[in-house]
């Protein structure tokens, strides 16, 4: 019996401005989601992340620094009685737009990485206290049951090869 390789239609395109690749340049060390957790549980300032995530210090300072520079974060000022000003830690739109993201990695984690009890946290709707979940759904809001349902092709950018 003959078997016959079909060449995926993907290598037909150039993944050289690939925005994937782009992103993970901003998100793809260990810690930045990490941050990301606290900040989206409402903990912005640089010592009590210390103190909740171990993060190293340096380390902290530069992502941070990132998120920053990337428009993710934004500084705000504060000042404690009698202590020097400091700067907190808010989302920006950029930020608050990467919530899925996190969700959909906090989901993962949840179904294949948590210990034998469970996961420490859960997110839950506010309103009903449903738990929360991603969902894919395509813009004439159909929803995806599995990555088998969705198909890449060239985008407005794409080069041919």
């Amino acid at each position: 019996m003959e078997h016959s390789v079909t060449r995926p239609p993907a290598l037909d395109w150039s993944v050289d401005n690939c925005t994937i690749a782009r992103a993970m340049g901003v998100l793809g060390e260990r810690w930045t989601f990490v941050v990301l957790r606290e900040v989206f549980n409402g903990i912005r300032r640089f010592d009590q992340m210390r103190e909740h995530t171990d993060i190293p210090r340096q380390v902290l300072t530069n992502r941070l620094a990132m998120l920053v520079d990337e428009g993710v974060l934004r500084r705000s000022p504060y000042r404690d009685p009698g202590e020097r000003e400091r700067h907190e830690y808010r989302l920006t739109e950029k930020g608050f737009d990467l919530y899925p993201v996190l969700v959909a990695i906090w989901s993962w984690g949840d179904r294949y990485l948590a210990d034998p009890e469970g996961s420490p946290l859960e997110l839950s709707h506010r309103d009903c206290g449903a738990t929360v979940a991603t969902h894919l759904r395509c813009a004439e809001g159909h929803e995806i049951d599995s990555p088998r349902d969705v198909v890449a092709r060239p985008g407005p950018s794409a080069r041919r090869r």
